[in-house]
């Protein structure tokens, strides 16, 4: 039996497929913006077309962007021998928020996932090879995610730029500032100890 009038079961089935959203989240979420004025749901719904209609791919980076290249690849203080290789966007602004990281990125909009058909072609791999071509680059950072799919695609690439040249780090992984060993699982702490550095 269906609790909802047509119009609301429609919202309620479109906000369940955005990630992260359950059946009771979309169900709040829908019941909130049939009850909002109608001025702020238009303004929402036309937030909502402009993002994606003006929101593109940099020709560089492959980041998210209003504007070609970026403003990441446009800035002129940024180190350009330095390229951090990152999963998606989501993760530039991770590594911004640092404010430590100096060099310009690569988005590979994926990783290596041969379980769900996700290989080398399916990223943006070649674009970054390409990029690694033209000479500048000296370092390539795989900041790709500590699973199975972010080690694979750290270890594809790694196999691809050594023959060029290229040093290639990856990012440590292990213990969280301000965690407790004892609630580390086994290959938090093995990463832990690989990453060991001199005091």
């Amino acid at each position: 039996m269906n609790y909802y009038i047509e119009p609301i079961a429609r919202l309620i089935n479109e906000l369940s497929r955005l990630p992260g959203i359950g059946g009771k989240t979309a169900q709040r979420l829908a019941f909130h913006i049939i009850d909002m004025p109608r001025d702020r749901l238009a303004d929402l719904t036309r937030a909502m077309i402009q993002a994606r209609e003006e929101i593109k791919y940099c020709s560089v980076c492959c980041n998210l962007t209003d504007q070609d290249p970026c403003a990441i690849c446009s800035s002129h203080s940024r180190d350009r021998s330095l390229i951090c290789v990152v999963k998606d966007s989501r993760d530039v602004i991770a590594m911004e928020k640092m404010r430590d990281y100096k060099g310009v990125y690569h988005v590979l909009h994926g990783s290596i996932s041969p379980m769900e058909g996700i290989g080398p072609d399916d990223i943006r791999i070649k674009e970054m090879l390409h990029r690694v071509n033209e000479g500048e680059v000296k370092e390539v950072i795989m900041a790709t995610n500590p699973d199975v799919e972010g080690e694979a695609t750290a270890v594809y690439i790694s196999r691809l730029l050594k023959p060029m040249g290229i040093k290639v780090t990856r990012i440590a992984h292990g213990i969280p500032v301000g965690g407790d060993l004892e609630y580390a699982d086994e290959v938090t702490l093995s990463k832990a100890l690989e990453g060991r550095r001199e005091m």
